[in-house]
């Protein structure tokens, strides 16, 4: 499989290297401003930055190129994404976490928001730690996990910051040095409280789950998601 990596800053380079393990050829490593000729590729990976996320993912629908995109910040396009995608019978996946153990998480998540719906003396409050090189806050993974929340629950929004509210989801973002990824949902009464955390130890995982998703979307055209990738209902 030939592979474009679109963005080939960290994550690109970590996905090189399992993409090269797993018997893959990086035909395109993409910086933001070079010019490509993205038909070369079988498939793209998209780790870039906010501001050029969606014209890569627009090129390689265009193109009939499958783009797996794991750039978060941009997500005010995503309709316009899949409105092109599916307008292009494209094939197109974005995660913001591609890691096999978060993609468990975030459905172990919506489930304790169902469990604890009608629970009033709790309240839910989030904490995300990430690297110091990490542009957007919080993260398109706590973000993800507040959206799985609110669908379950009588909350209404997230927002930036520790200041909680009967409507509102405080999350906390903080960014330290050499911190892959730490999640932590959090459900406190005045007698106990409840928490659930994901801690990634290295980039491994998402550049394997990015890998694997880009295997798994050769050949389908479509809007899709880690749970289709990982068969998870």
């Amino acid at each position: 499989m030939k592979i474009a990596l679109l963005g080939y800053g960290r994550m690109g380079k970590e996905i090189e290297k399992i993409a090269i393990s797993r018997g893959h050829e990086i035909v395109i490593k993409k910086d933001v401003d070079d010019l490509i000729d993205i038909t070369l590729a079988d498939v793209a990976i998209d780790f870039s930055v906010p501001t050029s996320a969606f014209n890569n993912i627009t090129n390689c629908i265009e193109n009939k190129v499958p783009v797996i995109s794991g750039t978060t910040g941009w997500l005010d396009k995503h309709a316009d994404a899949i409105a092109l995608c599916e307008k292009e019978k494209g094939a197109f996946i974005y995660a913001s976490n591609f890691s096999l153990g978060v993609n468990i998480f975030f459905e172990l998540n919506k489930q304790l928001a169902k469990m604890m719906r009608n629970l009033e003396d709790y309240n839910i409050s989030m904490e995300e730690i990430h690297h110091t090189k990490k542009l957007d806050a919080p993260s398109g993974t706590a973000i993800t996990l507040a959206e799985g929340i609110i669908a379950n629950s009588s909350k209404q929004n997230w927002e930036l910051g520790k200041d909680s509210s009967e409507e509102n989801i405080p999350i906390v973002a903080k960014r330290i040095p050499e911190v892959p990824g730490t999640h932590t949902v959090w459900y406190d009464s005045e007698v106990d409280s409840i928490e659930i955390k994901h801690t990634a130890h290295s980039r491994k995982g998402f550049a394997l789950g990015a890998v694997v998703a880009a295997e798994w979307i050769i050949g389908k055209t479509g809007v899709f998601s880690m749970k289709d990738v990982l068969n998870i209902s």
